[in-house]
């Protein structure tokens, strides 16, 4: 270079550097003071400082090799300050003297004074004159200036921000702790510690010993100088030997590794922006997939159940009917409670993502065809409709088995009965016995046959009951009607032929009866009451025999009255049949004494006296199993009623109990007490207080099966029903999750936007005033008075956008949550595309274009493969094989376009 020399001679004392309101570190020393007079320190300085020098002067072709020496001329002075800084200083002077060199000094001395450094007490002439201590000081204060002042590390520069810097790096790795530029560096792990976190390739950090700083010191001395261009400036001998090694050398070694891995930090701040949106726009697919997913196993589960819950084919038994009642249960308790929970769980997770994505600046997250929140609803809906329409057929069709089963029993009771009747009947009726007969025996044929005929009118009755009984089974669908209708219809048919030769053999009788003249009245009149007692007890032990079935103590009591009037009954039943004896024993004693010759036998009657008191014997024994059947059906009806009574106490309670924590917890989403926080440890409290109910719930199904169990179908002591608790139960549990939820979603946008407490307490008083249904929701109306109020002038096309944004499903409400989004939009602090870009543009070196392996040097392997599966090929002139569009998808992350 081409110096020109300058007389004039200052004489400068550099002191410190003085940076105005940027001084980067405090008074640096007062050279005479300094412990720069310890010969180890001052050993460490020298090589320090000449590795530092020589490390700039290489540039410009040259070294020095003593740097007291080296510098007297001030020539490679200058020339080291032009080199650090860029710029050319005035022209040195060319001579050998002695005032040359000291001009060529102060011009040296003149340029770092105007950089802003006071020079107090060390001039020209020391420098000339090799004064190693002032050249040394002079060197480490051009270190400062121009290698460590414009360190800026989190708003701390100089040396505090060099030390932060390191602190910061080295903060993941074990054994090292940086407090200083001394000590916290002689074990070798800092230096080691640097150069791994940055270029992890090059020094095999798990091997490393604190207790061998000579190899780590080596280890780093060395990897610094042959691979990042740092020049050897300490000995590693030198700092272990050393109690405390000299602040200046290390700070300035350390200053090289800085400004070594500098545009390093750039990249990782423009990587660290890009992991942010990326791990956003991650975690939010994630939540999607979670959301797509849980809703299709939710409907799959409700479309497999739905035509479970609509068959209503019916079962032939009550034991297959009881087992169909068992499963839904089983339904009721195991299967459907996760379901509930899925479902709530699902809401929440939809609002929340819909939260995260309007606070991320996302587009809103719309599910699948057929998958909304709508469409879940819609479809738990259709649900629980078939819930309750198979429970109702369920019991209706038990209760017509069980009236079915009674039916059949019965019916079969009454046919074995007028089967046993009829038997023989027609084989009787068919005889002519009368056509040999004597007057007497035809006469007593007779009056036989007119007792036949009114017995026959007497078990009228049965055969039309058991016509009406087998016609009721066919209209119910009794199973087994084919058997039941044939065995009636033989019975009638029986009927219909025993009229026919009822009618004929009266007519014969009575062509005969002309010829008759003599009849024995005893006879006649033993028959004419023997019959009707007969068919009277007969009657009475099918009553007794009777099987019945009631639902109430009214009912019990009723059969339990009718059967204390008909053993009222049987004193005078027994007076009849002490007469009835006594005719047949003045028969016997007519014979006796009159010696009658008879044939043996009542001619008018098949009835006799043993058959009376059998079945006289055989009405007092049913009386007392009758008695018994009643007692111990009342007592059941007493433990039905005991059931009613236990499931009622607890309903009455529980069910006003469950609209009362729904009132409550509406009161405190729309009252102002307290914080969000507040508002949402309130709620929590009532949640917990909720759940803690849950075993009164329990207790409550456990009353009810045991009243299913019982066969009770009424329950007069209250007007809840189980279906109501349950439904009151379920709604209570979705409205503090979902309540609690949209507090949370509130904490999340108010942290977000920034918005303070106060704002969010006259929001909500705001939306409280116009919310004037008190629904939790503004119609369209109330919410345009409320903009209005807040000083919004706005015509029917601006407020139709405003509502837009708000209402985005066009449900014509607001809710608190779209509310407050609108209010604190334009407060909001979020990354944006084009930021996203700029920072895809800084790794990429300011091309417009970005290739796949700088992707995957600069992001994480996860997110950089996100990156390049999503990334369209660039087509730009400047494109180059394998050039990827960063910034069509960093756009794309905002939803402005598609990938």
């Amino acid at each position: 270079m081409d110096y020109h020399h300058q007389p004039q001679q200052q004489h400068h004392h550099l002191h410190h550097y003085d940076g105005g309101e940027n001084d980067y570190m405090p008074q640096e020393d007062d050279w005479d003071r300094d412990l720069l007079l310890d010969p180890a320190w001052e050993k460490q300085q020298r090589k320090t400082f000449t590795a530092w020098c020589n490390s700039h002067l290489r540039k410009a072709g040259t070294q020095i090799e003593n740097i007291e020496e080296d510098f007297r001329d001030g020539l490679k002075l200058m020339l080291l300050l032009e080199v650090i800084s860029g710029e050319r200083l005035a022209k040195p002077e060319r001579g050998k003297m002695r005032v040359h060199k000291i001009s060529n000094v102060n011009k040296a001395l003149d340029f770092i004074a105007g950089k802003g450094v006071k020079l107090v007490s060390i001039g020209a002439e020391e420098i000339v004159d090799g004064n190693a201590k002032m050249t040394l000081g002079m060197i480490w204060t051009i270190i400062l200036r121009f290698a460590i002042q414009d360190i800026s590390v989190e708003e701390t520069s100089a040396k505090e921000g060099l030390l932060l810097w390191c602190q910061r790096k080295t903060a993941p790795y074990k054994n090292v702790n940086i407090q200083n530029f001394h000590i916290s560096w002689k074990d070798g792990l800092g230096f080691c510690a640097l150069i791994h976190r940055h270029r992890p390739e090059l020094i095999d950090y798990g091997k490393l010993r604190k207790d061998d700083p000579m190899t780590n010191l080596n280890t780093a001395f060395d990897v610094a100088e042959k691979y990042l261009d740092i020049p050897k400036m300490l000995d590693a001998e030198d700092i272990v030997s050393t109690l405390r090694p000299d602040e200046k050398a290390i700070m300035t070694y350390v200053s090289c590794y800085y400004h070594a891995f500098s545009g390093k930090q750039k990249a990782e701040t423009a990587a660290n922006r890009i992991c942010k949106v990326l791990a956003v726009n991650q975690e939010n697919e994630q939540l999607m997939e979670d959301y797509e997913k849980l809703a299709s196993d939710l409907l799959e589960w409700i479309r497999r159940t739905i035509p479970w819950l609509e068959n209503r084919v019916p079962e032939n038994t009550m034991q297959a009917m009881q087992q169909k009642l068992e499963d839904f249960r089983d339904y009721r308790r195991l299967h459907k409670p996760p379901k509930v929970q899925e479902k709530c769980q699902l809401e929440i997770n939809f609002n929340t993502l819909q939260t995260k994505l309007r606070l991320s600046n996302r587009p809103a997250f719309m599910p699948s065809e057929g998958k909304m929140v709508s469409d879940i609803s819609n479809a738990w809906g259709a649900l629980e409709g078939g819930e309750k329409g198979y429970e109702e057929w369920l019991l209706n069709e038990i209760r017509r088995l069980e009236r079915l089963d009674h039916l059949a029993e019965k019916f079969r009771q009454k046919a074995t009965i007028h089967e046993a009747w009829t038997e023989g009947k027609e084989e009787m009726l068919q005889q002519k016995e009368y056509e040999t007969a004597s007057l007497s025996d035809i006469k007593a044929l007779l009056k036989k046959h007119e007792a036949f005929e009114s017995d026959l009118a007497a078990h009228q009755d049965r055969v039309e009951q058991i016509a009406a009984i087998a016609q009721e089974l066919n209209e119910l669908e009794y199973y087994d009607s084919p058997s039941v209708n044939a065995r009636c219809q033989r019975i009638c048919d029986e009927w219909d032929s025993l009229g026919v030769l009822t009618q004929k053999r009266s007519e014969a009788l009575k062509r005969t009866e002309k010829l008759l003249e003599t009849i024995d009245q005893l006879y006649l009149e033993f028959a004419k009451r023997a019959a009707p007692f007969n068919n009277w007890m007969e009657g009475a032990m099918e009553d007794l025999q009777d099987t019945f079935i009631v639902h109430t103590i009214e009912e019990i009591q009723g059969l339990s009255t009718a059967h204390e009037q008909f053993k009222a009954t049987l004193p005078e039943a027994d007076k009849e049949r002490q007469a009835i004896l006594g005719i047949h024993n003045e028969i016997a004693k007519i014979v006796q004494t009159y010696h009658v010759n008879m044939a043996g036998t009542n001619p008018y009657t098949t009835i006799d006296p043993q058959e009376i008191n059998t079945k006289w014997d055989k009405v007092r024994q049913l009386v007392p199993q009758r008695d018994q059947a009643l007692i111990e059906e009342h007592a059941r009806q007493q433990n039905n009623e005991r059931l009613r009574r236990q499931f009622a106490n607890q309903a009455n309670v529980i069910g006003p109990w469950i609209q009362n924590k729904m009132e409550e917890i509406g009161r405190i989403s729309i009252e102002l007490h307290g914080t969000l926080e507040d508002q949402l440890t309130h709620l929590r409290q009532y949640e917990k207080s909720i759940v803690n109910y849950k075993p009164k719930i329990d207790q409550l199904e456990g009353d009810h099966q045991l009243i299913q169990e019982a066969l009770i179908f009424d329950n007069k002591h209250t007007n809840y029903t189980m279906e109501h608790i349950r439904v009151g139960w379920e709604q209570l549990l979705t409205t503090i999750a979902r309540t609690i939820n949209e507090i949370e979603n509130q904490i999340l946008t108010r942290d977000a936007k920034g918005i303070s407490q106060e704002q969010m307490n006259e929001f909500r008083a705001s939306f409280n005033h116009f919310d004037r249904k008190k629904t939790g929701m503004m119609d369209a109306e109330d919410f345009r008075a409320c903009l209005i109020s807040m000083g919004y002038n706005m015509g029917e096309a601006e407020f139709a956008r405003i509502m837009s944004i708000v209402d985005p499903n066009r449900l014509g409400v607001v809710t608190f949550q779209a509310f407050i989004d609108f209010m604190s939009r334009e407060t909001a602090d979020t990354d944006t595309a084009d930021q996203v870009m700029a920072s895809f543009k800084v790794l990429a070196g300011d091309k417009n274009y970005i290739l796949a392996d700088e992707l995957r040097r600069e992001l994480p392997p996860d997110q950089a493969e996100y990156c390049i599966a999503r990334m369209t090929p660039y087509t730009g002139p400047d494109a180059m094989p394998g050039a990827l569009d960063y910034m069509s998808f960093s756009t794309a992350l905002y939803g402005e376009s598609d990938l």
